[in-house]
């Protein structure tokens, strides 16, 4: 007669998640690539896997965030090695999601992120979900689904990313004056450089190049070279969010103040 209770035996198979043997398409691991080089935030989210196992995903996720602009494709392998062993943890998702995305797999990028929507609760990676809808030949989803969350909700440079991914979208389906409407949002500022007005100014001149502007679509060009320059040049101080960019005569390189953190710090007034 069964009584319901797991056989006592020292061979039972362990579940996925306890099982952190590598299977024989996992990447390999460098040995000198360790679980704690991971954000102390992401980490956090693998307390709730057996210590072996969150250490074994913790190493492919720093993995991923290594590779990923040198090798896609490799890195997406590492993200999807930790989703086989932790598949309900939002980090692991989120990094499988951005990590198809990377290999221009939108469809899978977007049913990932779908999932660490629904497991987080977090709206953080809506614009990438629009970009994701743009991707899938989905221009009309994609703006209703960036219409679908509060801007508000979303720090300084996701809103910054999506409106780039609206304008985009506005692009596909032939609108560039809508396209245009959807960059003038305040962060799009010709007087200061965050490490998000590159992709700002230069999705901006784009729209302005389909519009048949060009010469205006050139200053703004110049000005993402000059907000380039000087995010690259500025060396920020511990405890500083900004730098002053002096501007030498007749240096055409930097008239912009920076903020290399991306956020909503102190400005310094350009010289």
């Amino acid at each position: 007669m069964r009584t319901g209770r797991p056989p006592a035996s020292d061979d039972r198979r362990p579940s996925r998640e306890e099982d952190s043997r590598p299977r024989h398409d996992d990447p390999e691991i460098p040995d000198e690539v360790e679980a704690k080089q991971l954000d102390k935030v992401a980490r956090s989210e693998l307390r709730t896997l057996s210590k072996d196992n969150a250490d074994w995903v913790a190493r492919h996720l720093v993995m991923a965030g290594r590779l990923i602009e040198e090798d896609p494709a490799l890195a997406h392998k590492h993200a999807l090695a930790a989703g086989r062993r932790a598949g309900r943890i939002g980090v692991v998702r989120e990094t499988v999601a951005i990590t198809a995305y990377a290999t221009e797999d939108f469809a899978l990028a977007l049913r990932e992120l779908r999932t660490y929507r629904r497991l987080t609760g977090r709206n953080d990676q809506l614009p990438l979900m629009v970009d994701s809808e743009r991707g899938v030949g989905r221009p009309d989803r994609a703006l209703e689904l960036g219409r679908s969350v509060p801007k508000a909700e979303l720090d300084v440079p996701g809103q910054v990313e999506l409106a780039i991914a609206m304008s985009g979208a506005r692009l596909d389906l032939g609108q560039p004056e809508a396209a245009l409407t959807e960059l003038q949002i305040p962060q799009l500022d010709p007087e200061r450089a965050f490490a998000w007005s590159p992709a700002l100014f230069d999705a901006y001149a784009t729209v302005l190049e389909e519009l048949g502007h060009e010469d205006e679509a050139e200053q703004w060009w110049q000005r993402s070279d000059r907000a380039t320059i000087a995010l690259e040049q500025a060396a920020i101080p511990e405890g500083e969010d900004t730098v002053e960019i002096i501007e030498e005569l007749g240096d055409p390189r930097a008239d912009v103040e920076t903020d290399a953190s991306g956020g909503e710090g102190s400005d310094a007034t350009a010289s």
